[in-house]
């Protein structure tokens, strides 16, 4: 099989309430036809997506996943369920914390485990349940995972770590192999969701059309994505460039109000209904029929309940055998994660853009409450879109993402990066304590020279080159050390907020150039992951390194000045702004 004829795709949206996959195994020429895969036939239910659930025995191995995983945590029951480990929601983990890879992540029941071997055996399930569907479809041929360039979906508002975290779990996972990893493809949720919108006919739109062509066709148009998930609120705004590609306007913004937020304040409502701690009670007898509540509320159908808790309670009442929930108390539980997303949303409308439309996505989409409130937010000034199935945008998107990368043409830097550099030694403007000796000369070190500022436009293929000279004529190693941080024009690599995320040496063999002797520095900032790369273009030896931002209890690497000077380098002939 010829697989550069082929454009073998799969998507895996691994979302914090529920997750699923899309594969595409049509010729590269023809049009992309993504095939969903259904799940909870075995629940009697037929659902784009399965819950992220994930059950371990006692000993750590893997049980099941999705609603597979929920029948059998339930169906175990009493002692023998508190020796499993039932974990749901765990996404959630990686949003907003200092991650480090023996990070560990609690159980419903306390215990705890390892969150990378949590990740990597739920997306080792998703690629075996994906490979297993195709093969069973797929006429006598037998796909393999190599055989695929597979797209992982992450929220655009996690920091690099998170999104390193998931790359790793999915090689763990036989994903991808150590040496291919360019078949992995990170995606940003609502960057898939706008890629597979922008695309749509007028008729692909729940309530409001927009007038006639798609997004696409509209060189110009300027939109809003809301990725309202279980876990985070994913906010993105796009500007459609000639031929149909995105521009990014403004860097990714959100919160971790998502849906989750409303099923909680469900859960208090309940509590409050069911006093002296019945409704405790019933959570830890009846899961399995707290689960399934939590799902009819979800998809806001009828709940059996018992009728006398409901006399002093307001906003509910009991009738025939259900609990009827009034709008305002409806709106209520909604009431934190709308708050939020008008936040997010005002902030950008107060800018300089010229937004025609705020497209709604993900699973939260569907409520017509969260739609209803957007439309008298800002309906006045944008025309508010949510596409049909908007749950299953984002792995649609992510599809089509993975054929063409460049769909994204460019996005904003969300950090600032630099790299360590040194300048001959002024003390009208450096600091004392960074001076060093070459010789009788005097210089500076750990000077932060900025490669690209935070919020600039980066191409989604963009390689920026940098030429460097050693400090000292005698040197015969470069070290090169990378920094990242929030700030936009840090001075030292040692400032608040500036954090380390590699280093490298260049071996310099030849002396015979002396100081003159130049080291090319190459980084690739487009993708989602960046790659350094730094040529000695005397000898042609390299280093090279993938950007790490999960933190390492390593005091080497936390003390910038552990590096001898006589691998210092300077830049071409230029000193930095002060």
């Amino acid at each position: 099989r010829n697989n550069s004829l082929y454009s073998f795709i799969i998507a895996i949206d691994f979302g914090t309430s529920y997750s699923g996959y899309v594969f595409n195994i049509t010729p590269s020429h023809e049009e992309p036809d993504p095939q969903l895969k259904m799940w909870g036939k075995e629940v009697g239910l037929q659902t784009p997506k399965t819950p992220t659930c994930i059950l371990f025995d006692e000993s750590e191995e893997f049980v099941a996943f999705g609603y597979e995983a929920i029948e059998s945590y339930n169906n175990i029951g009493g002692e023998d369920a508190k020796r499993h480990y039932f974990f749901q929601n765990f996404k959630m983990a990686l949003y907003g914390t200092e991650l480090r890879r023996d990070m560990k992540i609690q159980a419903a029941n306390g215990k705890e485990m390892e969150a990378l071997k949590v990740f990597t055996e739920a997306l080792r399930f998703l690629k075996d349940d994906a490979l297993k569907t195709i093969n069973s479809n797929a006429a006598g041929m037998v796909f393999l995972a190599s055989d695929f360039t597979w797209v992982l979906t992450v929220p655009a508002i996690w920091d690099q770590s998170a999104k390193q975290f998931m790359r790793e779990a999915a090689t763990l996972a036989g994903i991808v192999e150590e040496g291919s990893e360019e078949r992995l493809v990170i995606a940003l949720e609502p960057e898939a969701a706008s890629i597979w919108c922008k695309k749509l006919p007028a008729d692909g739109f729940i309530s409001e059309k927009h007038n006639g062509t798609p997004l696409d066709q509209r060189q110009g148009s300027q939109y809003i994505v809301v990725d309202c998930g279980g876990g985070t609120i994913d906010i993105t705004v796009h500007e459609v460039l000639e031929g149909g590609a995105l521009k990014e306007l403004h860097k990714a913004s959100g919160n971790n109000l998502g849906g989750q937020t409303v099923d909680r304040k469900f859960k208090e409502f309940l509590r409050e209904i069911f006093t002296d701690g019945v409704w405790d009670e019933y959570e830890d007898n009846y899961p399995r029929e707290v689960q399934k509540l939590m799902y009819d509320f979800t998809c806001l159908s009828q709940v059996k309940m018992f009728k006398k808790f409901f006399e002093s309670v307001e906003g509910a009442s009991w009738n025939n055998g259900s609990i009827k929930i009034s709008k305002e108390k409806m709106r209520y539980f909604f009431e934190e994660s709308l708050q939020g997303i008008t936040k997010n949303l005002g902030e950008i409308l107060k800018r300089e853009y010229s937004i025609e439309y705020i497209l709604l996505v993900g699973g939260l989409a569907n409520s017509q409450i969260l739609h209803q409130y957007i439309i008298d937010q800002f309906g006045g000034t944008c025309t508010i879109l949510c596409p049909f199935r908007a749950q299953e945008a984002i792995m649609r998107g992510a599809v089509e993402f993975g054929r063409n990368p460049f769909w994204v043409a460019s996005r904003k830097s969300p950090y600032t990066y630099g790299v360590a550099l040194c300048e001959p030694f002024d003390e009208l403007k450096h600091k004392p304590e960074n001076k060093f000796m070459v010789g009788k000369e005097e210089w500076c070190c750990d000077r932060f020279m900025t490669l690209v500022k935070a919020g600039e436009d980066v191409r989604w293929d963009e390689t920026r080159e940098h030429i460097h000279r050693p400090v000292d004529k005698y040197q015969t190693l470069m070290a090169m050390r990378f920094y990242c941080t929030e700030r936009i024009f840090p001075k030292y690599v040692d400032d608040l907020g500036v954090e380390e995320v590699g280093s490298f040496h260049v071996p310099m063999p030849d002396i015979s150039g002396g100081r003159e002797r130049k080291v090319k520095l190459e980084i690739r900032f487009g993708s989602t992951e960046i790659t350094a790369t730094a040529t000695d273009m005397t000898s042609g030896s390299k280093g090279s390194i993938k950007f790490d931002f999960i933190k390492t209890n390593d005091p080497k690497t936390d003390n910038p000045r552990s590096v001898e000077p006589s691998l210092y380098y300077t830049t071409d002939g230029k000193t930095l702004p002060e």
